[in-house]
């Protein structure tokens, strides 16, 4: 979610879009578990929110990553990157 608003401020359906897209649909993101992440992480001082309307003239949540966010996503992204690439060694490891 941070990386998607890494990109710009976004509301809560652009954020699932988003990650759809990027994941060609592999990733599912249920509506309830973003509420509940975006509302942590709100908590956290990762990503502010305010009100604005959607292109459909919608009234919408829009969430913006904070500096906090920023330095989060960096060193989260370099853990998960690390964990991936270790992750990856030993699935492809051949047997003896």
């Amino acid at each position: 979610m941070l990386k998607a608003l890494s990109w710009g401020p976004l509301h809560a359906f652009e954020i699932i879009s988003w990650i759809d897209a990027r994941s060609a649909q592999r990733l599912q993101v249920d509506d309830g578990a973003l509420f509940q992440a975006l509302h942590r992480m709100e908590e956290r001082k990762l990503i502010d929110a305010d009100w604005g309307v959607t292109e459909n003239n919608r009234r919408a949540r829009y969430y913006r990553m904070t500096a906090t966010g920023r330095a989060h996503l960096r060193t989260e992204s370099a853990r998960l990157a690390d964990y991936a690439t270790a992750l990856t060694a030993v699935l492809g490891a051949k047997s003896a």
